[in-house]
């Protein structure tokens, strides 16, 4: 049998680039490509067309993890406890409350709060929790809870998600973050993780949300167990839903960390791997307006590098990270790195919130000299990891 030839990799960016919706199989062919210097440019401009502004954006949360108990074993998560492990902790709210009032004397306008699906708190006890966040500090935006956490909290409670997630926004749920999405294929799923979210319901978490009028990100943690192809599938879960309700703000995906997991022998995707499967996201999630870099697992040069391919956010400056430190990845930023990353590639740094309104604030002001072309610095990516 005669098989047809792939398609060249520069037809399929042209007409992508002519408007034309990257499709499924020629997505597959773009991952499998070496051409990261060709797939990074039409990335670019794609964002360019996206975001012609002369600006990049970042915002300052924390990352509070109330707790990390946890009743689903996933062999990727070094963060998560067993319910009774020595080791388990539910964090004391007024600790909780003092992590939020450092974040705000900062200026930061938001958490992002996540834990592991305890087996024995109440709908009550999170709705109390937003509650006294938003009593205390009613300008802070909760980015909390990921579709795994509240489908966990269905089954805890007996209730119907929509009711779980109105009840959750009545008492002070703003959005609600990508977490737990890892890859959307349940070959995948319950081949590395036992008693957490499928994909249908991960997906309707989100489409019920969206509903409700709510705004929230989507993730994928890729670079394990799962095939180009399911990456790809992946995507297009999240882009068939985005055609539907147009609810999500950002997509931010980040290669597997594997020290301290039970993966531990999967040897971790490089940067250029990420910069590839970001580029190749920006590509096919047309409907998405923002990518996050995900400076957190690359460090600060291949996060910054990330805004040449694809990104268009720096992502948060994240006060306090435990889930990819816990698998042993740690980097840091101050704010000045955070900002001159942005500024070193010719844009004016930029804060937002987490719906992408931006803050007019003095160090607003700053202009950086902005180079003829960003995209005259994407050759130097192109050499293999």
């Amino acid at each position: 049998m005669i098989r047809a030839a792939a398609r060249p990799i520069q037809e399929i960016l042209d007409e992508t680039a002519s408007g034309v919706r990257l499709q499924s199989g020629d997505a597959v062919r773009l991952l499998e490509s070496r051409d990261l210097a060709a797939i990074g440019r039409a990335a670019h401009a794609s964002t360019l067309r996206l975001h012609p502004e002369p600006w990049r954006t970042y915002n300052i949360d924390r990352n509070i993890n109330y707790t990390n108990i946890c009743t689903a074993v996933c062999d990727f998560c070094a963060f998560y406890r067993g319910p009774k492990h020595p080791e388990g902790y539910v964090l004391d709210r007024g600790l909780l409350l003092t992590k939020i009032e450092e974040t705000v004397a900062i200026g930061g306008d938001q958490i992002l709060m996540q834990g592991g699906l305890h087996p024995t708190l109440p709908l009550e006890w999170y709705e109390e929790l937003l509650r006294d966040i938003k009593n205390r500090f009613p300008q802070v935006n909760v980015h909390g809870f990921s579709p795994p956490e509240i489908h966990h909290l269905t089954k805890v409670s007996k209730r119907p998600l929509r009711e779980v997630l109105e009840r959750l926004a009545r008492a002070g749920l703003g959005s609600l973050p990508g977490g737990g999405g890892e890859i959307l294929v349940d070959r995948v799923r319950t081949a590395m993780t036992r008693g957490k979210v499928l994909t249908d319901d991960w997906l309707e978490v989100h489409r019920q949300w969206h509903l409700l009028g709510g705004k929230s990100t989507a993730t994928m943690m890729f670079g394990h167990i799962e095939t180009l192809a399911e990456r790809i599938e992946h995507l297009d879960r999240l882009r068939e839903l985005q055609d539907e309700t147009g609810g999500f703000t950002a997509f931010i995906c980040w290669s597997f960390q594997p020290d301290n997991t039970e993966m531990d022998d999967i040897p971790p995707a490089g940067p250029f791997e990420y910069l590839k499967t970001q580029a190749v996201a920006r590509l096919y999630l047309d409907n998405f307006p923002n990518i996050q870099s995900s400076w957190v697992t690359q460090g600060r040069e291949i996060g910054q590098l990330a805004l040449l391919f694809g990104a268009n956010d720096m992502g948060s400056l994240m006060l306090e990270e435990n889930v990819v430190s816990a698998a042993g990845t740690v980097h840091h930023l101050t704010l000045e790195q955070m900002r001159s990353a942005i500024s070193e590639l010719g844009w004016i740094p930029r804060r937002r919130n987490v719906f992408y309104e931006l803050f007019e604030d003095g160090e607003d002001a700053i202009q950086p000299q902005r180079p003829e072309s960003a995209a005259m610095l994407l050759p130097i990516a192109s050499t293999s990891p």
